[in-house]
């Protein structure tokens, strides 16, 4: 997502060349963080074969050009880890929680992603935000300490109760991207 943000704010792209420029974005992020990415002909099949093979290497290029080849970015996932981390360290801490808040977090991030309304936050606050629903739904005993964020109380408690919102209008494709053992921890989830 932050690539293609990056680059569609930098250069003017055909409305017929979205869904090229999409799977792109989402090759060169998987040859950053994947261990197997896809492959071009995979990636070109959820196009249903509109585009070629020399097309997406061509937009590559061009991608990576205009980026400069700059393509690390702070991200959502990159901070729900750190605020993860900060919180296994804290005194009491309960591993157990904190994975489970974690799994359900990175689920309601991967939610904002797809909602315009989203882009206002930060990826920091969308991450302190997502870990502070996760642990107020799943009722923990010891939450992260939100403050460790930086980010005002007021500005906090407004982002999460839009992703409150966010997840009580999609609550059943929020139980798709969780792991199975979280997701029964959460019955809530499948009354969209």
């Amino acid at each position: 997502v932050n690539i293609l943000d990056r680059f569609l704010a930098t250069t003017p792209v055909a409305a017929d060349c979205f869904q090229l420029l999409g799977v792109t974005a989402l090759l060169i992020a998987c040859k950053q963080v994947e261990v197997h990415p896809p492959s071009v002909k995979e990636l070109l099949a959820l196009c249903c074969d509109a585009f070629t093979r020399q097309q997406l290497r061509n937009l590559e290029c061009i991608v990576l050009h205009r980026l400069d080849f700059e393509l690390a970015a702070p991200t959502v996932s990159f901070f729900l880890e750190h605020f993860s981390q900060v919180r296994l360290e804290a005194r009491g801490a309960d591993p157990g929680e904190a994975a489970d808040a974690r799994s359900l977090a990175a689920g309601v991030a991967e939610l904002s992603l797809a909602d315009y309304a989203f882009t206002k936050y930060a990826p920091s606050l969308l991450a302190a935000g997502s870990l502070g629903l996760a642990d107020r739904l799943l009722r923990h005993r010891s939450p992260l300490d939100l403050r460790v964020s930086g980010y005002p109380e007021q500005l906090l408690r407004d982002c999460m109760d839009q992703l409150q919102l966010l997840v009580s209008l999609n609550g059943r494709s929020l139980s798709l991207l969780l792991p199975s053992e979280v997701a029964k921890r959460c019955p809530w989830l499948g009354d969209d």
